[in-house]
């Protein structure tokens, strides 16, 4: 199957890379396998990160300031592990910055994506919309999972970008509809077991992906991204040391679309016919 002309086409809006493979690894690995169209943007190259490897605290924002030029390989690497062939950073690579952890100093940076022009970004990512015909697409919900700005302005910007792309404005190809919009979730009951401090009621959860096959993917491309996530056979900490389960089951909520049979869904496709 050429995959440029599949019938299933998944957009996936993240705001730093590692994001894409820690919330969704298994889900874009499997629908890659699988043979839709999956298209990842991603809208700054995480030059905030805390840097893990002492070899590499060099590149940290406080010294070299060279971290997301070095983030940008190890995506392609996370992305090529997953089977996912079209990535693209939002407007360019390092069109805007990693806004940091919400109310350090770089949130005010003008050139941070939490300070982006909401119209300006989400017609970046509408051409790419446009393009693409995605039927789903994943983001995060309005608090960005955890409250990262980068996060909720991720959120912010693919909501006004469906809206955009869905409409008249000359951006390119022709209006498309996003038929199904999706946040990641971590359900509560999920959320304890591991010992996260932030989570959705269950009840909330309409999306359950079984990627479970597709484990040893995940796991590679979290290997991928080795400034920020250190991986101990099933488990993996990012740079506050916090052990958790890698887990090939990822969840979502549907925001916006008609849900499929069934609670919860067990495809992100589920009641959409090809279009």
């Amino acid at each position: 199957m050429d995959r440029r002309d599949s019938a299933r086409r998944l957009l996936l809006v993240h705001a730093h890379p590692d994001d894409e493979s820690i919330g969704t690894g298994a889900t874009i690995a499997r629908y890659a396998a699988e043979g839709a169209r999956v298209t990842l943007v991603t809208c700054t190259l995480g030059e905030l990160g805390e840097v893990i490897p002492q070899e590499l605290a060099h590149l940290a924002a406080d010294r070299d300031d060279r971290l997301g030029t070095y983030r940008i390989t190890e995506l392609a690497a996370a992305c090529a592990a997953l089977g996912l062939a079209d990535h693209r950073f939002l407007g360019g690579p390092g069109r805007w910055r990693d806004s940091g952890m919400m109310g350090l100093r770089a949130n005010d940076d003008p050139g941070s994506f939490w300070r982006a022009d909401l119209t300006q970004a989400a017609a970046e990512l509408a051409l790419v919309i446009r393009e693409v015909r995605p039927q789903v697409l994943v983001t995060y919900d309005a608090n960005g999972g955890y409250g990262h700005p980068d996060h909720i302005q991720a959120h912010r910007v693919a909501r006004e970008g469906v809206r955009l792309a869905a409409g008249s404005a000359d951006l390119g190809a022709g209006p498309w509809q996003v038929a199904k919009f999706y946040a990641t979730a971590v359900p509560q009951s999920v959320a304890a077991a591991a010992g996260l401090p932030y989570w959705v009621p269950d009840e909330q959860v309409t999306t359950e992906i079984d990627g479970g096959a597709y484990l040893a993917a995940k796991t590679a491309a979290l290997r991928a991204h080795a400034t920020q996530i250190v991986v101990d056979g099933d488990r993996f900490a990012l740079s506050d040391g916090r052990w958790q389960p890698i887990s090939g089951r990822e969840f979502y909520t549907l925001l916006a679309g008609v849900p499929g049979p069934g609670t919860p869904e067990h495809d992100l496709f589920a009641g959409l016919e090809a279009r």
